[in-house]
């Protein structure tokens, strides 16, 4: 099974950021977490800042893959191209967010992106990534 990570704007700086809301761990902890516990599971990791970039990511894998775990940041709240871009490939893809975005300002309530989604995964921390794994290769069974 091959499973593509894309994260959006600032995830690059996990560990440092806003600690008090993202935690003080890396992704690329949580990446390398992944690859142990699912020995199995062919993983591929792209993050960018840059809107385009994400399109041309999700465009690229998305019809290889067999799942995309998606944290498409603050562009979940204004990408209608993203979604375009999900609905455009055939590979199932799982919104991710590390914080509830429910409990913080009413613009982060909207997603753009999850009528475009298989699911929604949020509020649990760097473990949403797991839960979105968990959620993908139940989709294969």
């Amino acid at each position: 099974m091959k499973i593509q990570i894309i994260n959006g704007p600032n995830i690059n700086l996990l560990g440092t950021r806003e600690p008090g809301i993202y935690g003080a761990e890396s992704f690329e902890r949580c990446y390398e977490d992944l690859k142990q516990v699912y020995p199995s599971i062919e993983f591929s990791y792209f993050q960018s800042n840059v809107e385009g970039f994400l399109i041309d990511k999700i465009h690229e894998v998305g019809f290889d893959c067999d799942g995309i775990v998606l944290n498409a940041g603050a562009y979940t709240h204004t990408s209608i191209a993203i979604q375009d871009a999900i609905r455009a490939v055939t590979a199932p893809v799982v919104e991710v967010h590390i914080s509830n975005v429910h409990s913080r300002e009413e613009f982060r309530h909207k997603s753009m992106i999850a009528c475009a989604c298989k699911g929604v995964i949020c509020g649990f921390g760097l473990d949403s990534y797991r839960l979105a794994v968990e959620a993908l290769t139940g989709m294969k069974k």
